[in-house]
């Protein structure tokens, strides 16, 4: 088993734990906001079943059908995770909306929610640190997403934790839903976000500014005369095309000898790139 999957399979894990937890403590103790942590989990876990299987499908190698291989299943998986924490976030509203006019919380009960919340946030830090490290090593997309759900969730566990001491403190019920509310905006704006990192992909961007000032410098050490240079990615895989100049002179078997070095060289810089050179005379 690979890394990627290896550490995908630890999300779910992970999340499915922390879910019956937070449901438990919700429905005993009436509180919204520990109910909209759980519904913001069950969507950190669906994104995590579906980044375990989008891992595994993008390692596929190219085939017949898909000779550029399987990358982009990353970036779709990406898009569907964000669209999964939006729908998250207007269910949590609904639950706080009907819970500020309904039931009011258990103040008795609400201690092991905050406790819960805490052990949450402590579970999730690791999870998502283990989870951006392999992102990083292995350029996956859905690796990162799924990072950034429970990265997220730390934040929002904290949130409700603290939201939660001050009802103790205070004895103000209306805090619940209210914490509930300010967790949802603030997955809506991690939806977004999310849908942006995912989607760009899919229209062939470009790299980076860095990232292609890079490949320029490298080709200029190179020596290589060249014009159109073109890069893309998809999910953890890379594309360069480039035209690059030879004397009209040169041999085929010359050039193609000379090709094979600069990609070489590029796929020693950079971890799974494909390099398509078109040779023209100078």
């Amino acid at each position: 088993m690979n890394a990627k999957v290896s550490i995908a399979r630890l999300s779910v894990l992970s999340n499915s734990l922390l879910i019956i937890l937070k449901f438990i403590v919700g429905f005993i103790s009436g509180s919204v906001s520990i109910i909209s942590e759980a519904i913001h989990s069950s969507m950190d876990l669906v994104a995590a079943v579906i980044a375990f299987f989008a891992v595994k499908i993008s390692d596929t190698p190219p085939d017949s059908r898909h000779p550029y291989g399987h990358g982009k299943v990353e970036n779709i998986s990406g898009v569907i995770e964000a669209i999964l924490i939006f729908i998250a976030a207007v269910l949590i509203i609904f639950e706080a909306v009907r819970k500020l006019l309904g039931e009011a919380i258990v103040l008795d009960k609400i201690w092991i929610g905050s406790l819960v919340m805490i052990v949450s946030a402590g579970i999730n830090t690791y999870v998502s640190h283990r989870l951006y490290k392999v992102a990083r090593e292995t350029k996956s997309v859905a690796l990162e997403a799924d990072a950034l759900h429970l990265k997220t969730d730390v934040y929002t566990s904290i949130g409700v934790a603290v939201g939660l001491a001050l009802i103790i403190v205070t004895g103000i019920k209306w805090l619940d839903p209210g914490v509930a509310i300010l967790v949802a905006l603030f997955i809506i704006k991690e939806s977004y976000s999310l849908l942006k990192r995912a989607f760009t992909p899919l229209l062939d961007t470009a790299w980076n500014e860095d990232e292609i000032e890079d490949l320029e410098s490298r080709l200029t050490n190179l020596e290589v005369n060249y014009h159109s240079l073109r890069t893309r990615i998809a999910g953890n895989y890379r594309f360069i095309d480039i035209h690059v100049e030879l004397p009209a002179y040169e041999t085929v078997g010359d050039s193609h000898k000379y090709c094979d070095q600069i990609e070489s060289a590029l796929m020693a810089a950079y971890e799974n790139l494909n390099v398509t050179i078109h040779i023209e005379p100078r």
